[in-house]
C-alpha cells in the first residue's frame, strides 16, 4: 500500500502540469516564430488551415474519455479496486484506438473537399500530414488519463514537453531541409541551362519538385506548401514520441499496485460493462465540445455579419469610434477606406489580435481542473464531504490568485502592452481599437479560468449533464447577444466582447450554483475570492501608476529598438504590481499552508510565513 499511496495532492499536481504548459507554451512561440519567418505569411496560412480543419474534430474526438478515463480509475482506486482500475484502463485503450481511427479516416475524408473548396489545394498536404496525429492524440490519453486517475501528473506533463520538443525540433528540420532542397533544384536547373535569376525573363521553365517554373517567386510558391506539410509532419512526429515516452514509461513503471493489492482487490466488471460506463460519462462532454464548435463557427459568421450590417446602415458613427486609428491605417496603405468590407476586415483583425491574450492565463489554471478530477472522484466515491470542501476550495482559491492579480494586471497595461508588442509593427495603428478589448478581458478573465476547472468538477462528481446544459445556454445567449449588439452602430465590435463576457457568467455562476448544491459544501469566499481581490486590486493600481510616472520622467522613444522606454515602463510596472501582490496576499493571509509546502522547501518557508502570522 505504502507505493500505492504516493499520490499528489490537487495543487502539487496542478502545479507540476502548470509548469508543463508554461514550458510547453515557450517551446511553441520557438516553434511559431522562427516557422512564420522561414515559411511567409502565405505559408503560415497553410500551416494553419490544416489546424482550422483538424482542430474541431480533435475536440471532439478528445471531449470526455480522458476525463472519463481519470474519474473511473480514480473511483476504482479509492474503493480499493485495483483490478477494476487496470480494466477501465485496458478498456479505454481499444475505445481510443476506435476512436483515434474513426477521428483520423474523417479527416482524411474531409481533406480534399475542404482543401479544394473552403482553403487553397496546397494547403492539402499539410491536412493530410496532421491527420495521424488524431489516433496518436488519442492513444496517448489513455496513458493520460489513466495516471492522471493515479494522481500522477507526471507522465502527463513530461509527454506534453516531449511532444513541443519533438514539434520544435523536427518541425523546423523538415522546413529548412524542403526549403534548401527546393531552392536547390531552383538554382541547379537554371545553372544546368546557362542561366541566372537574373537573366529570367519568362522565356525558360525549370522543374521544382515536379513543377514547372519560370521565376523565382513561381519556384518560392511550390516549395512553401511541402514545407508547410513538412511543419506539421513534425507536429505529427513530435506526438508520435509523445505516446513512445508513455508505452515506455508504463511498460517499466508500471502503476504502483503491489501484487498483494491486485490480489486482493474484487473481480473486475466485464468489459462491456465498463465500455459503457465510460461512454455515458463521455457523451454530455462530447455534446459540450459539438456545441462549442458549433457556437464558434456561428460565432465568426454572425459578428462579421451584423459588423458589415452596421457599417452599412451607419458607417460615420462607425468611424467617428475608431477614426483614429482608420486614418492612419489609410495613410500607411494598410486600408482601402472607400472599401467597407476592408473597413470590416480591419476591425475584426483588431478583435482577433486581442483574443490571442484570452487564452494566457485560462491555459495555465486549465491545469486545476485536470488534477482535481481524481482528487474529487475519490473523495465523492468516499462520501468525504471535508476533502471535497478543500479540493473544491483549493481549485477556486489558487484559480483566483494566479487569474486576478494577472487580468486586472493585462486590463492597467493594456495599452503599454499593445505598444511594446505591436507599437512598431504593421498594427501598430489599431492598438487604439485593441486596448479596449484587451481592457475589459483582461477585467473577466478571472471568470474565463475558472470556467473548466468547475466544468471538470461537476464531472468528478459525476454530474457532466449539468455543463453540457449550461454550455448550450450560454452559447444561445452568446449568439443572440452578438446579432443584436453588433449590429447597432455605436456599439458594432464591441458586442462581441459583451456577449463572451455573458457566455462565461452563465457557465461559471451556474456550474458553481450546481456545483456546491450538489456536494453541499461552503466556500470561505472571503478567503477564495475577496482577498485575492482586494490584492489584486492594488498590483493593479500600483502597475498604472508605476507605468505613468515613468512615461511622464522618460520622454517616449520612437526607435526602432524593442528596448525603449515604452518597454522599460511596462516592465518595471509589472515588476512593482507583482511586489506589491505578494506583499499584499502576505498581509491579508491569503495563502495557506497547503499552497506553500508543494514549493521548494516549502515546509521550511512555511514555518517562517506562521511565525510572522503571514499563512491563512
Amino acid at each position: 500500500m505504502e507505493k500505492a499511496n504516493k499520490r499528489q495532492s490537487v495543487l502539487s499536481g496542478a502545479m507540476v502540469l502548470m509548469g508543463a504548459i508554461i514550458l510547453v507554451k515557450i517551446i511553441g512561440a520557438l516553434f511559431k516564430m522562427p516557422m512564420t519567418s522561414m515559411l511567409g505569411t502565405v505559408g503560415r496560412g497553410y500551416f494553419q488551415s490544416a489546424y482550422e480543419i483538424y482542430t474541431p474534430i480533435f475536440a471532439v474526438a478528445m471531449a470526455g474519455l480522458p476525463v472519463a478515463v481519470s474519474k473511473m480509475v480514480a473511483e476504482s482506486v479509492a474503493l480499493g479496486q485495483y483490478r477494476q482500475a487496470r480494466s477501465v484502463f485496458t478498456v479505454s485503450q481499444k475505445i481510443f484506438i476506435i476512436v483515434g481511427v474513426s477521428g483520423t479516416v474523417l479527416l482524411l475524408i474531409a481533406a480534399f473537399p475542404y482543401a479544394f473548396f473552403v482553403a487553397n489545394k496546397k494547403s492539402l498536404g499539410a491536412i493530410l500530414c496532421v491527420a495521424p496525429s488524431i489516433f496518436l492524440c488519442c492513444f496517448m490519453s489513455a496513458y493520460r488519463g489513466y495516471y492522471e486517475g493515479l494522481r500522477n501528473m507526471v507522465p502527463t506533463a513530461i509527454s506534453q514537453v516531449i511532444e513541443a520538443l519533438g514539434k520544435l525540433v523536427i518541425g523546423l528540420a523538415l522546413i529548412k531541409l524542403i526549403m534548401n532542397r527546393g531552392a536547390a533544384q531552383y538554382t541547379s536547373a537554371l545553372a544546368a541551362n546557362g542561366y541566372t535569376e537574373e537573366m529570367m525573363n519568362g522565356s525558360l521553365s525549370v522543374n521544382v519538385f515536379g513543377q514547372q517554373v519560370s521565376n523565382a517567386a513561381q519556384a518560392n510558391s511550390v516549395i512553401v506548401p511541402y514545407a508547410a506539410a513538412g511543419a506539421v509532419l513534425g507536429v505529427t512526429l513530435g506526438s508520435l514520441l509523445s505516446l513512445l515516452f508513455l508505452m515506455v514509461f508504463y511498460r517499466f513503471r508500471k502503476d504502483g499496485f503491489t501484487q498483494e493489492m491486485v490480489a486482493s482487490s474484487p473481480a473486475p466488471q466485464p468489459g462491456g460493462v465498463i465500455a459503457k460506463q465510460m461512454i455515458s460519462i463521455a457523451i454530455p462532454m462530447v455534446i459540450s465540445a459539438l456545441i462549442l464548435n458549433i457556437t464558434n463557427l456561428i460565432d465568426v459568421t454572425t459578428i462579421q455579419a451584423r459588423l458589415t450590417s452596421a457599417l452599412s446602415s451607419d458607417f460615420t458613427t462607425v468611424y467617428n469610434m475608431f477614426s483614429t486609428s482608420l486614418d492612419k491605417a489609410v495613410a500607411l496603405k494598410r486600408l482601402n477606406f472607400d472599401d467597407h468590407a476592408e473597413v470590416m476586415k480591419y476591425i475584426w483583425g483588431a478583435y482577433g489580435t486581442a483574443l490571442d491574450f484570452r487564452t494566457l492565463v485560462p491555459t495555465i489554471t486549465i491545469q486545476l481542473g485536470v488534477s482535481a478530477i481524481p482528487a474529487l472522484a475519490t473523495a465523492w466515491a468516499l462520501k468525504n464531504k471535508d476533502d471535497m470542501r478543500k479540493t473544491i476550495e483549493t481549485v477556486l482559491r489558487i484559480g483566483m490568485l494566479i487569474a486576478l492579480p494577472a487580468g486586472f494586471g493585462i486590463a492597467a497595461l493594456a495599452a503599454p502592452i499593445l505598444t511594446v508588442i505591436y507599437g512598431r509593427g504593421n498594427s501598430s495603428e489599431a492598438i487604439a481599437i485593441i486596448a479596449p478589448i484587451l481592457f475589459v478581458n483582461g477585467i473577466f478573465t478571472p471568470l474565463m479560468a475558472v470556467s473548466t476547472p468547475t466544468t471538470n468538477m461537476l464531472q468528478a462528481v459525476g454530474r457532466a449533464d449539468i455543463p453540457m446544459k449550461t454550455v448550450a445556454a450560454a452559447a444561445v445567449c452568446k449568439i443572440l447577444c452578438n446579432f443584436i449588439l453588433v449590429g447597432i452602430p455605436k456599439i458594432n465590435i464591441y458586442g462581441a466582447v459583451a456577449g463572451t463576457i455573458l457566455f462565461y457568467v452563465i457557465i461559471v455562476g451556474v456550474n458553481l450554483f450546481f456545483l456546491l448544491k450538489i456536494s453541499k459544501v461552503r466556500v470561505n469566499w472571503a478567503g477564495v475570492f475577496l482577498k485575492p481581490f482586494i490584492a489584486a486590486v492594488l498590483c493593479a493600481v500600483t502597475a498604472y501608476a508605476a507605468h505613468g510616472v515613468i512615461a511622464r520622467l522618460i520622454p517616449a522613444d520612437t526607435t526602432a529598438s524593442i528596448m525603449n522606454s515604452d518597454t522599460f515602463g511596462t516592465l518595471i510596472g509589472i515588476a512593482l504590481g507583482g511586489m506589491v501582490y505578494f506583499a499584499a496576499i502576505l498581509l491579508l493571509r491569503g495563502i495557506v499552508k497547503d499552497d506553500v509546502i508543494v514549493l521548494p522547501k516549502g515546509e521550511k518557508i512555511a514555518k517562517i510565513l506562521a511565525k510572522y502570522g503571514l499563512l491563512g
